[in-house]
């Protein structure tokens, strides 16, 4: 796969984007991104035994949720915002310092993003019944596998925006330019070694792991690969902004 040129590290390239247009970029991923989050939750939920599972990151999120505060209103909010924040903790280690305007971008991100999780998560669950059909089912698988595409998608666009990132993305991005040479594919599987944590602590909390299934599986062999595609093809003329990967 092509890999883009990867900067020298410490130096900061140039931002050549409209700050209007950056935003623009910013408002349409993130919207794109937590519907894709949502679509792989909601089908897999809906669908009898749950074969389907959800996005790695999502899935691993709402169990260790659900598991700290229970299956309630407000768990989703909550489960996204805080184990997000503890994720920006991380970034700072691996950039070697605590830059706090961009703990403070992953803020902004987190707080519009748990918000539209909880929304269309509130919108789906209600419009979207129970797989009881075949052909029912195979409609879910497909929609779960879109939800991923969304989330791989959305996650080219505002990387290569760079204006404010979700942690998770944050982290991808860290690996991908400072340890792995621009590969979007192996830095997508490294950057799953701390959902991996959270749903091992979630399991031995509740005494098994849900949402973690074909839909999981299609999300770690090919999340990555999706933007690693998306930066080729999706607003191509879309190049990263600003990136710094620390010293």
């Amino acid at each position: 796969m092509e890999q883009e040129k990867v900067p020298v590290q410490g130096q900061v390239a140039e931002r050549t984007l409209s700050l209007t247009a950056s935003w623009a970029f910013f408002a349409l991923s993130i919207v794109i991104n937590s519907m894709g989050n949502v679509l792989t939750l909601v089908t897999s939920s809906h669908v009898h035994p749950q074969f389907l599972g959800s996005a790695y990151w999502t899935a691993a999120e709402n169990n260790l949720g659900i598991a700290v505060l229970g299956n309630n209103s407000m768990t989703l909010f909550w489960a996204f915002m805080v184990l997000g924040m503890l994720t920006s903790v991380l970034n700072a280690i691996l950039m070697h310092k605590w830059d706090w305007r961009r703990i403070g971008g992953n803020f902004i991100f987190m707080l519009p993003f748990s918000i539209f999780i909880q929304w269309f998560s509130d919108i789906f669950n209600r419009i979207m019944p129970d797989a009881t059909t075949l052909p029912m089912v195979i409609l879910y698988v497909f929609i779960n596998f879109l939800g991923v595409a969304f989330i791989g998608t959305a996650i080219s666009i505002y990387q290569r925006v760079n204006l404010v990132l979700h942690p998770a993305d944050d982290l991808f991005q860290i690996i991908r330019f400072r340890y792995c040479h621009g590969n979007a594919t192996i830095a997508m599987w490294l950057s799953y070694i701390p959902p991996t944590i959270m749903a091992i602590i979630a399991a031995f909390m509740q005494g098994g792991i849900y949402n973690f299934g074909l839909g999981t599986l299609f999300a770690l062999a090919f999340q990555g690969a999706i933007t690693g595609w998306a930066d080729r093809f999706i607003f191509p003329k879309l190049k990263h902004q600003a990136l710094d990967i620390g010293n």
